[in-house]
């Protein structure tokens, strides 16, 4: 067996074993393939193995494995800081922004959406973590940004995302999780159909299962080590 088809394995026995400890249906939680640096023909081993949902931190690489992989039915999610100068590759190239995270950003994508009449999928980044080198609304702000974003009719919101403070104490990473969930019952209750929740990742993700994620976003779990570190990626403010 291929060693990424065995990692896959691996990990959706992670998510499928924590969903029933929840007391969850396994097949409501999905696994986001992030692949960032991972070639096109590793992703189309995963692809083939049945995965349908892969995530792009950098424009440029979801353009260049585009062709490479548009024989095979999948969703392509963008998961990283979108410029607004990028904005017209990425609708392009993405079905869905998980990274939606101003107002701004926002304004120039509906234009651009509308312009070519498109819609795109998105979710509003939230940093429950606090931290100041992460992107993402505050939780304080992100009720008002939501109810910003119901007037643009181009940008169709499905959800939220974040990404949990990296700590060894399980309790730091719950609070993350748990703010992000609480967030959506806010918003719910508002009738902003946010009903997924994109947070955690192979170190965390039966926490982010028990406190009620539907997509789970792993990469160096399923297809290896990557020469940078995920803060090159995640942490990208400059």
């Amino acid at each position: 067996m291929n060693p990424i088809v065995e990692n896959i394995k691996v990990i959706k026995n992670r998510m499928s074993n924590a969903s029933l400890q929840a007391g969850r249906e396994p097949n409501d939680i999905k696994l986001l393939l992030a692949t960032k640096t991972v070639s096109a023909q590793n992703i189309r081993v995963a692809l083939q193995d049945g995965e349908t949902l892969i995530g792009e931190n950098k424009v440029q690489e979801l353009k260049d494995k585009f062709d490479s992989l548009k024989d095979i039915p999948h969703q392509s999610h963008f998961i990283g800081h979108l410029q607004t100068n990028k904005i017209k590759d990425v609708i392009q190239f993405a079905d869905c922004i998980q990274s939606l995270d101003r107002i701004e950003l926002a304004d120039k994508l509906q234009k651009r959406l509308a312009l070519e009449d498109k819609t795109i999928d998105a979710f509003i980044q939230v940093n429950t973590s606090f931290e100041e080198s992460k992107f993402g609304v505050t939780p304080e702000t992100a009720l008002g940004f939501a109810q910003q974003l119901i007037h643009y009719d181009r940008i169709k919101i499905k959800g939220l995302m974040t990404i949990g403070i990296f700590s060894a104490e399980e309790n730091q990473v719950r609070k993350c999780f748990r703010l992000l969930r609480n967030l959506q019952d806010q918003m719910l209750q508002k009738h902003i159909p946010v009903k997924e929740l994109s947070m955690g990742m192979s170190n965390d993700l039966e926490t982010a299962i028990e406190e009620g994620a539907t997509i789970i976003r792993v990469g160096t779990a399923i297809f290896g080590k990557r020469i940078n570190a995920d803060s090159y990626y995640w942490n990208e403010k400059k």
